[in-house]
């Protein structure tokens, strides 16, 4: 049912602003940099993945190249299996040999970080490693696979509908109840300064 989603109260959401990614992101990248992965390529799933990938190319200056997978129904319901909706032209030339970052937004069920990082392995990369700003702490649908060199998220969450900056339709109104719901001891979980 469209709108599903409003009838969630604001206690079941997490609203976090640009500054918290940014917060977030910049300490990604810190352990990026300090676990000692090489990046070659940085791959964003969009469309969730290609803010913070763009932001984490201030940090980790690679090119960015984008998948479109989609795992939700236009009602924002999960389909059975995630299925490819945009893919990286020439695959085999771009990720073989290459060290890539894959990134996303979040990490709730799994199955699309599994699904992306079995088919771009499919392309002969020299390794993977996987970056979410936000992991859901609950049991995953899929497994992340054995080829994957490093996995990093930003914040260990609860599982709560996140509402991201980008998908705001009023970013003031949006930043409003984020500070709202940190006044009063119910906002979203921060990275430090």
């Amino acid at each position: 049912m469209p709108g599903a989603l409003s009838v969630l109260s604001d206690m079941d959401k997490y609203k976090f602003t640009y500054q918290d990614i940014h917060r977030t992101v910049r300490s990604l990248a810190e352990r990026v940099t300090a676990a000692g992965y090489e990046t070659d390529v940085i791959v964003a799933i969009g469309s969730g993945g290609f803010i913070p990938a763009r932001m984490l190319r201030t940090y980790i200056d690679r090119p960015i190249l984008t998948v479109g997978v989609a795992y939700y129904d236009k009602d924002n319901k999960p389909t059975k299996n995630p299925r490819k909706v945009q893919w990286i032209e020439e695959a085999e030339r771009e990720l073989k040999g290459r060290r890539i970052l894959l990134v996303d937004e979040v990490d709730d069920s799994r199955a699309t970080l599994e699904y992306c990082v079995r088919e771009l392995m499919s392309h002969g990369p020299a390794t993977i490693a996987v970056a979410v700003l936000h992991n859901k702490l609950k049991e995953k649908r899929g497994a992340m696979p054995k080829e994957v060199a490093l996995y990093l998220a930003g914040l260990d969450i609860e599982d709560k509908w996140v509402a991201y900056p980008w998908d705001a339709k009023d970013i003031d109104a949006h930043d409003v109840a984020a500070a709202a719901d940190r006044a009063t001891g119910h906002g979203a979980p921060v990275v430090a300064s």
